[in-house]
């Protein structure tokens, strides 16, 4: 075997190891993947479908006084940004289900509710008569989280969730639902008076 061919076949042997060491995580991670059936809310949210897009805080308002949110339909993101733009955050959340329960516009947040009660709209009642007069706040059923911010707007929330299946899903009745730990940290910084806009 010539020196030539040798250098070849070392250059071979090591792409081909190169090609099994970048090969080897894939077979470890697919080795890792949860078993759906005993962990259904994993699944679900696997197949949730968002995009986050950037934004610039000037396209959606004049002024960050007291700071602003971004409800983002499209990508299924809450953007904020603090009044002294030290601060920003992007979340996943979910969405309103149709154009119907959609209102876009600018609002701002008019209560802050640490471990708020659940109380349905007349209208869910009405399309769905089963649904509980009302959740107590703690309770891990309670459809609003551990947190809301409520906006000017009637019934429309920023909030927590009860199944983080729903977070990146067309999945309430017009308000965006944070995972519990997002909204927690949302809350905080959040005051009453904050601008939101949604689009």
């Amino acid at each position: 075997m010539s020196k030539s061919d040798q250098s070849r076949r070392a250059i071979l042997v090591s792409g081909l190891t190169a090609l099994g060491g970048l090969a080897m995580p894939s077979i470890l991670r697919a080795q890792a993947v949860p078993d759906y059936d005993s962990e259904p809310s994993i699944a679900t949210t696997r197949r949730n479908v968002m995009g986050f897009r950037n934004h610039d805080w000037r396209d959606h308002f004049s002024n960050l006084r007291r700071g602003a949110i971004l409800c983002d339909t499209d990508s299924r993101a809450v953007h904020f940004w603090s009044e002294d733009e030290s601060t920003y955050l992007a979340y996943p959340t979910s969405v309103p289900m149709t154009e119907e329960f959609t209102r876009r516009g600018l609002t701002e947040v008019t209560l802050k509710r640490y471990q708020p009660t659940w109380v349905p709209t007349p209208n869910m009642r009405a399309r769905d008569p089963s649904l509980p007069a009302r959740v107590e706040g703690g309770d891990p059923k309670n459809p609003m989280g551990t947190r809301a911010m409520n906006l000017s707007w009637q019934y429309y929330r920023v909030h927590g969730i009860d199944d983080p299946a729903k977070v990146g899903r067309r999945a309430s009745n017009g308000c965006f639902g944070l995972i519990n730990a997002h909204v927690e940290a949302l809350y905080e910084l959040v005051e009453v008076g904050t601008q939101v806009r949604v689009i």
